[in-house]
């Protein structure tokens, strides 16, 4: 099985004097190799492909075969590094507690140890429904079990 931590080695020295990074490296038992990065601004094919080509030029397939896929983490992935939760303040995203309610609003602030979320509201106004803003709550990031990007084509 392929060495995970070499691996993440080699994306870290790909994505060195960028704004893009690492999120998270899986590899299976039969070495397909995923690599999910991200960016403060826009990860786009072109980045990728640059990943994929210079992990697996450090690689050698005569000792080991393998699979390699590279993407971007997308909207509809969640969060797993603080530095995913700072580049959307200001944005809407839904988190779910360990507890598995969930919240829904615009990220105010990052912490290194919570989060502050204007939590969003539906209301109903004769025959639409309004968001508006509710409470202010400080989320433990020890208690968010996911958080994600909300996508609004508002």
């Amino acid at each position: 099985m392929m060495d995970k931590k070499h691996i993440e080695s080699l994306v870290q020295e790909a994505l060195q004097e960028s704004d893009r990074f690492l999120v998270e490296v899986r590899v299976s038992t039969d070495n397909v190799i995923h690599i999910i990065i991200d960016s403060d601004s826009a990860v786009n094919i072109e980045h990728c492909i640059s990943v994929s080509r210079f992990v697996e030029g450090k690689l050698d397939r005569e000792k080991e075969d393998f699979e390699l896929n590279v993407m971007s983490s997308g909207l509809d992935h969640p969060f797993h590094l603080l530095r995913q939760y700072k580049k959307f303040v200001g944005k809407s995203i839904q988190v779910v507690m360990q507890n598995d309610k969930k919240l829904q609003g615009k990220l105010l602030e990052v912490e290194e140890t919570h989060i502050v979320l204007q939590e969003e509201k539906e209301v109903k106004q004769k025959k639409r429904v309004i968001k508006k803003a509710g409470e202010t709550v400080h989320i433990p990031l020890s208690e968010i079990k996911q958080a994600k990007a909300v996508i609004n084509f508002n």
